[in-house]
């Protein structure tokens, strides 16, 4: 005969969290209540009545004087919001992968958009889920009720929609759902926020079940995952029987089964499982084999005793995004939690350790009862790297950390797992820099203090003073190889009315705001903005004052180098009436440079005035007729594109007009109309000339 017990059988992650914050108040000796059981084990949950801690089913149930705990289900936000406004103590112990569902929601929310939800509508995550919803959400429960579902959510079928699904949802069912939402919604964004533990759990139960004469499976009526596991065990292994505890199992059923599969759901204890275990093993006999070894050699062996504060070595055998389970030298595996593995809380698991990697252990606590070990990886490798720090505070060695967060007067750098605490008045080169920005990033720094008090360990460093060394061999090296038409990338660092400031590593330089564009602008915000990088080149340099000019136009973009490519005399425009005068029209014929038609030129006859035919705003065919580059005028004809008018009759003579070629003057790009200066003509035909 031999049994298997599934590696993943029991608490996970969550649940385990929400008994342990309320056992921890408890210790303390402080009044406490969830709301609603803490877990679906009631077992668990008579324990920790016995112990004080009472189950309320609202917040108006709950006394004054006790802390409330949310359990690992979460809740509404209305329930949130109602305990803030009760000023009641509380403390969250919402799985953090609830968590993650809650904020996904609370974005598609914001933007108004549908939420799909897979899960039993009535299932208190679901609830808690819905409840963190303000934009329309629906339910299903299977594929077949997303089907029938379709039809009645108004949303078309091209518009944007979330997914998301229970924590504890059926990963074979999820795979069904996602074909219908994927055919049915084109522009479908889909989470799958199902846990990956409880999608690791129906894994090994299925593949345990397959192969097994007889399937148990250990948990409460009430939870959803344990009866999920129950109908996965129940397709592969007709012999699956779901039991609460010892009492229930079947000793007939043990004695002539010859396999036997094992699992739990994620809210039995362990004590409970172990209880389950001893049973089979009076039926079996100690003579008779469980997986080649005694069983009751290895129920022994697995929940043998290890001392708090010990130091071990394990070897990784999976990773989870919550924990990382290793083996110690023990039957039951031990675990490290996410944050006990890196100083770093946004260093993944994955990143810091692999399959098969040996490494050196604190173990933080044992749990007889439970069968667990709770190791720590990070306080191995702080209390290593302590001494280095005490050495390298007595030096100006410049070290590289990460950013691991802002904290109050300042933010925290990881090195070699230990927490620096930098000030905020050494963490930047200015007091105006945001902190916030320096977040999973890479700095250099030196420590200014390295001391300890007790069992209180202080660690100071500072960016600013490598910062200042920086610059300060950044401006020497620029002065050096500075020349007047060099290129530089540089970062916009501050803006005025009249130019632009960059940083050009150390030195700082101004474009001025007639610079920024070949068109006229107003401010030079419609061109850059503050931390922009920008291409410049340097215009002038003023020694005595250690002044920068910056010239950043692009030489590609100057409308009359376009001009002179793309538009040669006698090229046929479409240009618009910007501005009259009496002496002509001003028309725009491409961004940035204006040609004059003369009044001589707007057409066949002798006209008054120019209004009189065009206004501002019109769109006309116009020939240029002349480009003087050097001035930067252009001359324009609306005239030369009409048709020519028959020739008059002798008896009939017509006084002839001729434009006079001095009469062909035009405006450049920016100056105004009512600028314009009198070149060579009587004052009522001259022509305005721009300033470049």
């Amino acid at each position: 005969m031999s049994i298997r017990v599934a590696k993943t059988a029991g608490f996970c992650f969550g649940v385990n969290r929400a008994v342990d914050i309320v056992n921890d108040l408890l210790d303390k000796g402080e009044k406490v209540c969830t709301l609603g059981p803490i877990i679906h084990n009631m077992e668990m949950v008579s324990e920790l009545e016995s112990r004080g801690c009472m189950a309320v089913d609202s917040v108006d149930d709950c006394p004054e004087d006790t802390t409330i705990v949310i359990r690992s289900h979460g809740v509404t936000q209305a329930v949130m919001d109602s305990i803030s406004e009760k000023g009641l103590d509380c403390v969250d112990a919402t799985c953090p992968f609830v968590k993650k569902i809650h904020n996904i929601v609370r974005k598609a929310s914001a933007k108004n958009i549908p939420v799909l939800i897979a899960g039993n509508k009535n299932h208190p995550e679901v609830e808690g889920i819905i409840g963190h919803c303000s934009s329309s959400c629906y339910t299903f429960n299977n594929n077949e009720e997303l089907e029938k579902s379709v039809d009645l959510i108004p949303c078309e079928k091209n518009s944007p929609i979330f997914v998301v699904a229970q924590t504890t949802f059926s990963q074979k069912e999820w795979k069904k759902c996602l074909k219908t939402v994927k055919k049915v919604y084109t522009n479908a964004k889909i989470f799958d926020t199902i846990c990956k533990a409880t999608s690791e759990r129906q894994q090994e139960a299925d593949e345990i079940s397959a192969n097994s004469d007889l399937m148990i499976v250990i948990g409460d009526r009430h939870s959803s995952n344990t009866a999920k596991l129950y109908d996965i065990c129940k397709g592969r292994c007709p012999n699956t029987y779901l039991i609460e505890t010892a009492k229930e199992l079947d000793k007939n059923l043990v004695s002539i089964s010859r396999s036997i599969g094992v699992t739990a759901g994620a809210s039995t204890p362990a004590r409970i499982i172990k209880e389950v275990l001893d049973t089979m093993s009076d039926e079996i006999k100690s003579s008779e084999t469980v997986e080649n070894e005694s069983f009751e050699e290895m129920l022994e062996e697995s929940l043998k005793n290890l001392n708090t504060n010990e130091r071990v070595k394990g070897v990784v055998i999976s990773i989870a995004p919550n924990e990382v389970i290793v083996d110690v030298g023990r039957k039951q595996s031990g675990f490290i939690p996410a944050d006990e593995l890196s100083n770093d809380p946004t260093a993944k698991p994955e990143d810091v350790v692999k399959v098969g990697d040996e490494i050196e252990l604190l173990i933080m606590k044992t749990n007889d009862v439970e069968g667990t070990i709770m190791l720590s990886k990070r306080r191995v490798d702080a209390q290593k790297g302590w001494e280095e720090l005490q050495k390298l505070a007595e030096t100006d060695e410049i070290l590289t950390g990460k950013v691991a967060s802002v904290v109050k007067g300042g933010i925290i750098v990881i090195y070699n797992d230990n927490r620096v605490f930098i000030p905020a008045s050494q963490a930047t080169a200015s007091r105006d820099d945001s902190l916030e920005e320096l977040v999973g990033q890479e700095v250099k720094f030196r420590l200014i203090e390295a001391s300890q008090r007790g069992r209180q360990r202080r660690i100071v460093g500072s960016i600013r003073s490598v910062l200042r060394e920086q610059r300060a061999a950044q401006r020497a090296e620029f002065w050096e190889n500075c020349e007047v038409g060099k290129h530089y990338t540089g970062v916009v660092k501050s803006i005025t009315s009249y130019g632009a400031f960059v940083d050009l590593g150390g030195v700082f330089g101004m474009i001025h705001i007639s610079e920024l564009s070949w068109t006229h602008i107003k401010n030079p915000t419609e061109v850059v903005n503050i931390g922009d990088k920008v291409d410049v080149y340097v215009k002038e340099i003023n020694e005595e004052t250690k002044k920068i000019s910056l010239g950043y136009k692009d030489p590609d973009a100057n409308p009359w180098e376009i001009l002179r490519r793309d538009f040669p005399v006698d090229t046929v425009v479409d240009a618009t009436i910007v501005g009259l005068t009496s002496f002509g029209a001003f028309a725009n014929v491409i961004p940035g440079i204006d040609g004059l038609i003369h009044i001589s030129q707007i057409a066949n006859q002798r006209i008054e005035k120019p209004e009189d035919i065009l206004s501002i705003g019109q769109t006309v065919k116009a020939k240029i007729i002349a480009i003087d580059f050097e001035k930067k005028r252009v001359s324009l004809s609306i005239r030369a594109l009409l048709p020519v008018e028959e020739p008059v009759k002798a008896d009939e003579p017509e006084e002839e007009v001729v434009a006079s070629t001095e009469d062909e003057v035009v405006a450049s790009t920016e100056t105004p109309v009512e600028e314009a200066a009198p070149v060579e003509a009587p004052a009522e035909e001259a022509a305005a000339e721009t300033e470049e």
